[in-house]
């Protein structure tokens, strides 16, 4: 799956279940994908460099295989972030979208504000209004038990 989902300032969010559907018409844009953080992954991005992209960190694994790409794209200019493997599907671009809550960041997405724990769908929107490091979380109540004690 491969859509187009809204404009946050000025730029196509677009959701793909792979990084592998990325193309030369999403450079620029913000893709939200459901692939891993790897090494892999960070490299298709860079094939079609997007504004932003966001990955699962898929338990982040051995020598934090996961999120590797989140220092690669770094090094290349491409902001990049993950989400938590507990809170969206791998593969689920959608569910990344509607339920992904950030779990790692490189700088550059730092620098566009999201934050750790910020719900993915709302990172995306506080750039659009330029609020920055803000970011909006959600209650203790409905923080996954696993982020309650950090």
């Amino acid at each position: 799956m491969k859509k187009e989902v809204e404009i946050v300032a000025g730029r196509r969010v677009i959701l793909m279940d792979s990084i592998s559907y990325i193309t030369s018409a999403d450079r620029g844009s913000i893709i939200i994908s459901g692939s891993h953080g790897g090494t892999a992954a960070a490299s298709y991005a860079m094939q079609h460099p997007p504004h932003l992209v966001i990955f699962n960190d898929a338990g982040v694994g051995k020598d934090r295989a996961g999120i590797a790409g989140l220092d690669l794209l770094q090094n290349v200019g491409i902001a990049a972030t993950t989400v938590y493997h507990t809170s969206a599907r791998i593969g689920d671009a959608t569910d990344t979208w509607t339920n992904g809550l950030i779990s790692h960041t490189n700088l550059l997405a730092k620098s566009l504000g999201i934050c750790i724990d910020e719900l993915a769908q709302m990172a995306i929107r506080n750039i659009d209004q330029g609020i920055g490091a803000q970011g909006i979380f959600l209650p203790r109540s409905q923080t996954p038990v696993w982020e309650r004690n950090r």
